[in-house]
């Protein structure tokens, strides 16, 4: 018989050698599969053994298949009546195309066809099609004008068999899956070293087999290196089988087989290993203790700190070691200190024999372990780009690098050439001293200048935060150009005492490695908190980039869903800081923007200077209400809060609560900000001073088919706002649009003009970048006079005014565009839907519309 074991790309070499072992033959390496040939025995013997196959099929037939006619007589020919069982389910996959069979549907359509047909005449019945679960999964491939056909062995997939617990939904952290595992423990031959016989001398020292994982992630590793261990059959578990459709199946046969796998399992219970287990990220260490004690692996398992001295006292005596490493889920914020712990148990002498395998990205580790890798496979975990890298023991390097560097070496086979080439022995790790008596090791030497600035610059904003009686700043602001990255510090109040740091990276030229732009990133991670006297986990690490849902606001991993989040904001304790005499909520960890924007110091507490002098005030796009806070602390008798965020609202509602502000005065709504606007204008309702903060960009699916652009719109936002203000009123208009040039011609010929005060509203901290935001005074006059004081001619006001007074010479107006559609909402205070076909969060009837 002739089978096939699939697998992911990148995993052929070790696949094939895998089926090796398991004693089959004619095994031949391909792209994304191994093929090997046998009798039934051995596509048992694959599927029930294999780690690293995805699937195992048995081939039943090849034949040309030029056009739909030929392949479905080929099909036809096949004698499907001794091949599916009578009664089974079937469903047909088609991969590939030939010149005229063009579409995969149809392909296998035409050969379910055939297939039905001839069970049809050969046995009465044809055979019912289930292609979510089938009994008889069958994969037809096409290439040029050949075409065959094989029935898949497995059923579901043979990395499925990760314990429940991985599986359910919500339990976080990312599992690795088991395919993947068993590829990263074959490049350290962990198998090999848990069948290792020990000798006196390793009973004597009570040296054991081990097996370090230095970045346990959610626990993947971890199991599959224990079953392994304990020589359990990664197949002897699975319940369903595809191959029990198939008529050639031997139950006896396998039952056997499952009994010799049984018997392999309790001589295995004779087996000496130990497999210790650290993690930098504490939520990654909890996750990977709950799936080992769910599987019934405790026992195998020793967790640790992940300290360099902890985790080799925890390993003492070896006989052979391995350390393996999963840090493609490691967060950003903690990845120098994982790579770092790599590195340190790479270089200890009681590892000198062990070769060390890490899933990595960026290839950074190979900059941690100062040693390009001897191999590295692209591989695709999560479907996302990673490398599977291999460096050879220190041992095997010092020999290798020795045999090409010795004065025989051109008497060297080339082999030893090229393995010395690719794993010498590595440098020297780079360290710096920053005065606390603990050198830090870094990936980039030249980091040590950016410790100085960091030093300087902390030392004289300390001094000025004092001053002023600031809590929350900013510390660096990429002064140094390589070292592209901004650094806030927060200090909590002292109801939630603590410092934390939130350190956003800039974007990188394209001309700049991405891999030398990320390894100094990590640097200033490590450095950053170190100097600013901050405890690793209070550091959190965003990257600045425009949101999958374009909002400004968007979060950085996976959250929990709507309600779920709305909850979590109402009831989570948060850390609160200090600002201006207020009090605040902030979250570090999962937003891009932690809840407060500490470039707008200066402008909220205008915001509160201008309320003294108002009685109503009106947010827009008011995210966490803080501008709204500063308002009722300046005086105001009511407030609205409007933003399209339920989150946020919620956000609002609490931050204005801690500071004291409650009561029915203090309104709430849900909403499209430039169909509110429409709405309100329709309404009695005005207010003394209104604050407008937009993003930069949106184009989130709650508005509908709209998009918002704040250089494209903000002529017909601000004419709408100019329409919401009270006799005498004024708004405070914001922007972070770096190249933003207000339209003021288009917003004159409007009523609206601007004064700019953007140079006055800038903080100290932030005066290395001026175009951090733009900042306005919007009021509304005589279009006239507007006209007049932007420098409009006298007959381009006459015109305009013309305009005015007589609509019907004014030009035809353009159709609304796509952007600017907000559906068909009335007025959301009448209590009708909105716009987005959602309720508010809350009604507010401040008064009734005109004319009502």
């Amino acid at each position: 018989m002739e089978f096939y074991a699939s697998c992911p790309e990148g995993f052929e070499s070790a696949l094939a050698d895998e089926l090796k072992r398991l004693g089959l033959s004619h095994v031949r390496r391909l792209k994304g599969r191994a093929t090997f040939e046998g009798e039934l025995e051995e596509g048992y013997r694959a599927c029930l053994w294999s780690r690293l196959a995805s699937r195992v099929f048995v081939v039943l037939g090849r034949f040309e298949a030029q056009d739909a006619d030929e392949l479905y007589d080929s099909v036809y020919d096949i004698t499907w009546e001794t091949i599916i069982r009578p009664g089974a389910t079937i469903a047909i996959t088609a991969r590939g195309v030939t010149e005229q069979l063009r579409n995969t549907r149809f392909s296998a359509l035409r050969a379910k066809d055939a297939l039905c047909d001839r069970l049809a005449e050969t046995t009465g019945r044809r055979a019912d099609v289930d292609a979510a679960d089938p009994d008889v999964h069958l994969l037809l491939s096409l290439r040029q004008r050949r075409a065959s056909i094989s029935l898949d062995l497995s059923g579901d997939p043979l990395f499925k068999r990760l314990p429940p617990a991985a599986t359910r939904a919500g339990e976080g952290t990312h599992v690795l899956r088991p395919d993947y595992a068993a590829l990263v423990l074959a490049q350290v031959g962990w198998a090999a070293l848990c069948e290792r016989e020990l000798t006196a001398d390793d009973y004597e020292n009570e040296a054991l087999p081990t097996l370090i994982d230095a970045s346990c992630a959610g626990g993947g590793l971890l199991l599959e290196a224990a079953n392994i261990l304990t020589d359990r059959a990664p197949g002897a578990a699975r319940e369903r089988w595809g191959f029990e459709g198939w008529q050639l199946h031997d139950a006896a046969l396998w039952e056997q087989l499952l009994a010799e796998a049984r018997e392999r399992e309790t001589a295995a219970r004779e087996r000496q290993a130990r497999i210790v287990a650290a993690d930098i990220d504490p939520a990654a260490r909890k996750t990977a203790e709950r799936m080992v004690k769910s599987a019934g692996y405790k026992r195998f398992v020793d967790f640790c700190a992940a300290k360099s001295a902890t985790v080799l006292d925890h390993a003492g005596a070896v006989a052979g070691a391995a350390v393996v490493a999963d840090t493609t889920e490691t967060p950003l914020s903690l990845m120098h200190d994982a790579m770092t712990l790599v590195g340190e148990l790479r270089r200890a002498p009681e590892l000198s024999a062990a070769p060390v395998a890490a899933l990595t990205r960026d290839g950074l580790m190979a900059r941690a372990l100062h040693a390009e890798p001897a191999r590295s496979i692209a591989v695709m975990p999560n479907n996302e780009e990673a490398a599977l890298e291999v460096w050879p023991s220190l041992d095997h390097a010092a020999a290798a690098f020795e045999a090409a560097t010795s004065i025989n070496a051109e008497e060297q086979s080339t082999d030893a050439e090229d393995e010395a080439a690719a794993s010498s022995m590595p440098e020297p790790a780079a360290t710096l001293d920053l005065g606390d008596g603990k050198p830090l090791p870094v990936l980039i030497p030249e980091s040590e200048q950016f410790a100085n600035r960091l030093r300087k610059n902390a030392r004289l904003r300390r001094k000025w935060a004092k001053r002023e009686g600031v809590s929350c700043y900013r510390v660096y602001d990429a002064d140094l150009p390589d070292y592209s990255a901004a650094i806030d510090l927060y200090e909590g109040c002292p109801q939630t005492p603590g410092r934390w740091l939130v350190i956003a990276e800039y974007a990188a030229p394209k001309t700049i490695d991405p891999a030398l732009a990320q390894a100094r990133m990590l640097d200033i991670l490590a450095i950053a908190p170190r100097i600013l006297d901050v405890p690793a986990e209070h550091v959190h690490a965003k990257a600045r980039m425009r949101s999958r849902g374009g909002s400004q606001y968007g979060k950085q991993g996976a959250g929990k869903g709507a309600s779920g989040e709305r909850a979590n904001i109402a009831r989570r304790r948060l850390p609160l800081i200090e600002e201006g005499g207020l009090t605040f909520a902030v979250i570090f960890d999962d937003y891009l923007d932690v809840g407060i924007f500490l470039d707008h110091r200066v402008t909220r507490n205008l915001v509160r200077e201008h309320a003294k002098q108002a009685r109503r005030f009106l947010n827009l796009f008011a995210y966490t209400g803080t501008a709204t806070c500063y308002a009722a602390d300046g005086g105001v008798e009511e407030t609205v809060t409007v933003d399209l965020s339920n989150t946020y609202l919620d956000w609002a509602e609490r931050n204005m609560r801690q500071n004291g502000f409650v009561g029915p005065q203090h309104h709430f709504v849900r909403d499209d900000v430039l169909a509110w606007i429409r709405d309100q204008r329709q309404t009695r309702n005005r207010w003394d001073l209104i604050f407008v903060d937009p993003p930069t960009f949106s184009n989130s699916s709650k508005m509908g088919r709209r998009t918002w652009d704040v250089q494209r719109d903000h002529v017909e936002l601000l004419a709408g706002v100019s329409r919401l203000l009270a006799q005498g009123g004024h708004a405070i208009f914001s922007c972070n649009l770096r190249g933003f040039r207000p339209e003021t011609r288009k917003l004159a010929r409007a009523g609206v003009v601007l004064e700019d005060i953007t140079a006055q509203t800038i903080p100290e901290d932030f005066a290395r970048n001026q175009k951090v935001h733009h900042c306005y005074i919007v009021r509304r006059l005589p279009i006239e006079d507007a006209m007049a004081e932007v420098g409009f001619s006298a007959e381009e006001i006459a015109e305009r005014t013309e305009e005015l007074r007589n609509p019907e010479v004014r030009k035809p107006r353009a159709a609304v565009p796509t952007h600017a559609q907000a559906g068909n909402g009335k007025s959301n205070f009448a209590g009708k839907p909105s716009p987005a076909g959602k309720s508010k969060k809350k009604k507010f009837y401040a008064s009734k519309p005109k004319g009502k």
